[in-house]
């Protein structure tokens, strides 16, 4: 399809000034089908996964019908997750910059309650939340939607996985029958489609198919690891390697600076690049990067657009792109004018799925690599160094640091052999660490649970009126983990066993012993071992 400016959508002068700001020139394909159609005014159902700008999708047409004079709820979006939220929100924020009066809220369990009461009271206009929490709102009447214009479902199927079909009915059946409905989902199974038929008026199927794509030749490997462990693996990478110059992609702006500050801990010249940077913070890191005074550079995928260095040699994916597309284009920057490139993906638990996904859709071969330990590390970093004394003995004149050796090795009890073996360790650096690289500390024991998962006991059951989606949306909107991570849930009375994966137990427990789950405070803990 022919590729369309944001420019010639019709839009306001504010809104297009938001978004040029946010480095937006061409809009993709679903935002060039959504847009039109959702300003429109009818009901829409948008196909398209994430990463592709869905939110744009909806976020440009939503703040184009918001009245910022008046303090009324215009416009509600529901997201699975409290981190989706923030995101949508964050995005909706920039977008509106030059849109004055238009105030938006993220609201989203874990978050202090009584915060959130005060900003709706204070008046907002557009509300981005997870269902539990609006469900909250709607119980404590402190959401109106008498005056909603629009409602956007984001990522319906996952919201429907993750148990929150009730709810999401529950909100649609309170808003107003004259809105605007607007659902995006990466598939459209037999669910989505019920809601759609029931809450929406004549939709509009919008539908972007992808392009075939297929990779260059670069040598791709996958390393299975633990959040906790990636900064570790990519650390080792790089001593191994020793790339010229470094891509290393985050799905994150967050990550991006977390990452950055502790490459830079570590002795790395790294720098970051996302969409926070100014123009002029953007030349200086890419300036650094084009010359070499940066090694690494660190970025998203937004920020990286338009990035054209030849000699990089490794690309990281710190995190699995959330999108096929994405994958293609972040290791594309390796391997220019006929260079060997190397593309590493660090993938966590169930990832591995996604990266098959990947495999299959861009027909390449991503090969899983044991995560080198301390020695493999050490023994490349010694070839390496051997291989440059082979040079220096080859083509240099030595003789008189051969003299300067005799001359010690007369004067003292040690051999030229322990001086070469001394050298050899002032060269090869303080490697005498452990490998930090384990498997889980934490032994739950045999809890009852299926293969690499635990059982958690929680005090909350059918007597509390909670439901298997209640727990399901509780833990997976309070800890960010995918609904379809969590397995089992075994109601009873007055508690409940959830089985969640192994690398995601002690984060759970953790996070959860502040949740509250129907307005009740919770003990949750791994189930009595057997």
């Amino acid at each position: 399809m022919e590729t369309i400016r944001f420019d010639e959508l019709n839009l306001s002068a504010p809104l297009l000034k938001g978004i040029v700001e946010m480095g937006f020139e061409q809009a993709s394909p679903i935002q060039a089908k959504a847009i039109p159609a959702v300003l429109e005014g009818g009901d829409i159902i948008g196909q398209a996964q994430t990463g592709t700008g869905k939110t744009a999708a909806f976020g440009i047409p939503l703040l184009e019908s918001i009245d910022p004079k008046s303090k009324h709820l215009q416009a509600v979006v529901l997201c699975p997750t409290r981190e989706l939220a923030i995101q949508v929100a964050e995005e909706i924020r920039k977008l509106s910059k030059f849109l004055h009066g238009i105030k938006v809220l993220p609201i989203y369990g874990g978050q202090d309650i009584t915060k959130q009461i005060r900003s709706l009271k204070a008046g907002t206009q557009v509300v981005i939340g997870t269902p539990g929490r609006v469900m909250d709102h709607m119980r404590r009447k402190t959401v109106k939607f008498s005056e909603v214009k629009m409602i956007v479902l984001d990522e319906a199927d996952e919201m429907l996985n993750m148990g929150f079909r009730e709810d999401i009915e529950t909100i649609l059946k309170e808003m107003p029958e004259d809105r605007q409905t607007v659902l995006f989902s990466a598939t459209m199974p037999k669910p989505i489609m019920d809601i759609a038929r029931t809450y929406q008026k004549d939709a509009t199927i919008i539908k972007v198919v992808k392009k075939e794509l297929t990779v260059p030749k670069i040598e791709q490997y996958y390393y299975e690891c633990k959040p906790k462990n990636k900064e570790e693996v990519l650390s080792r990478l790089l001593d191994m390697y020793d790339p010229k110059l470094s891509l290393v992609f985050c799905n994150t702006k967050k990550m991006v600076d977390e990452l950055v500050t502790s490459l830079k801990g570590r002795g790395y010249f790294a720098e970051g690049l996302h969409g926070d940077l100014k123009q002029q913070q953007r030349d200086r890191v890419m300036n650094g990067f084009r010359n070499g005074k940066t090694e690494i550079l660190v970025a998203t995928d937004v920020a990286a657009r338009g990035i054209d260095v030849d000699d990089v040699e490794a690309v990281f994916n710190y995190d699995v792109p959330q999108d096929d597309e994405f994958y293609v284009h972040r290791i594309g920057r390796t391997g220019r004018a006929g260079r060997q490139g190397k593309a590493f993906t660090f993938v966590v638990g169930k990832e591995v799925y996604k990266l098959k996904d990947i495999q299959r859709y861009c027909k390449t071969k991503i090969i899983c690599q044991p995560i080198p330990s301390i020695n493999d590390v050490a023994n490349t970093k010694v070839e390496k160094i051997l291989n440059q004394i082979d040079d220096l003995i080859k083509n240099e004149d030595l003789s008189k640091m051969v003299d300067l050796i005799e001359s010690r090795v007369n004067e003292e009890d040690y051999t030229s052999l322990d001086v070469a073996a001394a050298f050899l360790k002032l060269a090869m650096g303080d490697n005498e660490q452990n490998d930090m690289i384990s498997p889980e500390s934490v032994d739950f024991g045999d809890t009852g649970a299926g293969e690499g998962m635990v059982r958690l006991f929680i005090n909350i059951g059918k007597k509390q009126n909670a439901r298997p989606g209640d727990i399901l949306g509780a833990i997976a909107g309070e800890t960010g983990m995918p609904g379809k991570l969590i397995g089992t849930i075994d109601m009873f009375d007055k508690y409940t066993f959830v089985e969640v994966p192994k690398e995601y137990a002690s984060e759970v427990i953790q996070v959860m012993k502040d949740a509250k789950i129907k307005g009740k405070s919770i003990n949750i803990e791994p189930a009595n071992r057997k």
